[in-house]
C-alpha cells in the first residue's frame, strides 16, 4: 500500500509538488497524469526515495519511509523514464548484475531470472546484447531488472515512451498482467494508453491533484456538456440560429457543407434536446441527414483540468 499525505517538494522558490494527499491499495493499476512540469516525475522520485520531500509524509506498506527507506526499497521496483541500462553488457549480465546488488545470488539468481524471463517475455533476446535489442525489447528488459527481485510494488515512469504501436499493445498486456499480482502506478503522456491499461487516474496539474477515479467516475463527473453534430436540409444558417436560440440551446458552430448546413451544439448531460430539435424541423420541413451525440472523453477531460480548455473544444 501507498499512502501519501500532504506532499510537497520545492526547488528553491519553485513548487513543484504541492500538499497532495492520496493512497493505493494492493492489486490496484494507477496512472498518474499530468502535463510536462506537472509534477508527475517528481512524486514518484520522493515515492521511490531518490528525493526527499521537502514537507510531508509517505508510507509504503506501512513503513515511513524517512525511517525505513532501505527497508521500502527493497520492496519496490522502479522504471525510471530513462530506462537505465548498459548496452555492452548481455541481457543475462544485466539482470544478473542487477539481482546481486539485490543480493540474490546461485540458485536464488537462476530461480528469479527464469521468473521474470517468462513474464517479460525475454527468453528469445537473454543471450543477446542490450545493443542488438528493439527498444520495445529494452523496455522489457527495464522491467524485468525492476522485477528480479519480485517487489510487491512496481513504479513505471513513461514506460511506452517511444514504443511503436504493436510494442505499446505488447508493454500495455504485460502491465495488466502484472497488475494481477502487485501494486502498479504508472505515468504516461499517452492518454488512449492509460484509459486502456488502468483501473484508476490521478491527474496532476500544477503540482496539485486535480482529479482522482477510476476511467466511469471520471468521465461522469467531468464530461459536464455534451456536443450534438446536426446535419440539415433545406435550411439556412440564419434557420438554425433562430431554431437554436428559440430552444435556449448554445451554438458552438454552423458551416456547410454543399448543399447541406452542419451546425454543432452543446447541452447538458442531463437534458437531451433532440426531440426538440426534430420536432422543431419537421414542422420547418427541413430534412434532418444526420443527429449525433458526442460525449467528451478523456483527452477533452484531461484538457479542461490542466488547461482549462472546454471538454467541447
Amino acid at each position: 500500500m501507498i499512502s501519501i499525505k500532504k506532499l510537497s517538494k520545492n526547488y528553491g522558490d519553485v513548487k513543484a509538488v504541492k500538499s497532495i494527499s492520496f493512497e493505493i491499495n494492493p492489486g490496484e493499476v494507477v496512472g498518474f497524469l499530468g502535463a510536462n512540469g506537472a509534477g508527475k516525475s517528481t512524486t514518484l522520485k520522493m515515492i521511490t526515495g531518490f528525493l526527499t520531500p521537502t514537507k510531508g509524509d509517505i508510507h509504503i506498506n506501512g513503513l515511513n519511509i524517512k525511517d525505513s527507506l532501505l527497508d521500502i526499497q527493497k520492496d519496490i521496483g522502479y522504471l525510471p523514464e530513462l530506462n537505465p541500462l548498459y548496452n555492452e553488457m548481455k541481457v543475462y549480465d544485466v539482470l544478473e548484475f542487477t539481482a546481486n546488488i539485490r543480493g540474490i545470488i546461485g540458485a536464488d539468481f537462476k530461480k528469479a531470472l527464469n521468473h521474470v524471463s517468462n513474464q517479460c517475455g525475454l527468453k528469445g533476446v537473454i543471450h543477446k546484447s542490450i545493443s542488438e535489442c528493439s527498444k520495445g525489447y529494452k523496455q522489457r528488459i527495464g522491467l524485468a531488472c525492476a522485477m528480479i527481485h519480485n517487489p510487491s510494488i512496481l513504479i513505471l515512469d513513461e514506460p511506452v515512451t517511444g514504443l511503436d504501436p504493436n510494442q505499446i499493445i505488447e508493454i500495455r498486456q504485460l502491465i495488466k498482467e502484472l497488475g494481477k499480482e502487485k501494486l502498479v502506478l504508472m505515468s504516461s503522456h499517452i492518454l488512449q494508453e492509460i484509459q486502456a491499461t488502468v483501473d484508476r487516474i490521478i491527474i496532476i496539474n500544477n503540482g496539485e491533484i486535480v482529479a482522482d477515479g477510476s476511467n466511469e467516475k471520471l468521465l461522469n463527473e467531468y464530461k459536464g456538456k455534451c456536443t450534438l453534430k446536426i446535419e440539415t436540409v433545406g435550411s439556412t444558417k440564419k434557420d438554425l440560429i433562430v431554431m437554436c436560440k428559440e430552444l435556449n440551446i448554445p451554438i458552438q458552430n454552423i458551416h456547410k457543407e454543399g448543399k447541406n448546413h452542419i451546425t454543432t451544439i452543446e447541452y447538458d448531460k442531463l437534458i437531451d434536446p433532440r426531440e426538440k430539435i426534430f420536432s422543431y424541423a419537421v414542422k420547418s420541413n427541413w430534412i434532418i441527414v444526420e443527429m449525433t451525440p458526442q460525449s467528451a472523453g478523456l483527452e477533452s477531460i484531461f484538457r479542461k483540468l490542466t488547461t482549462g480548455a472546454d471538454t467541447n473544444e
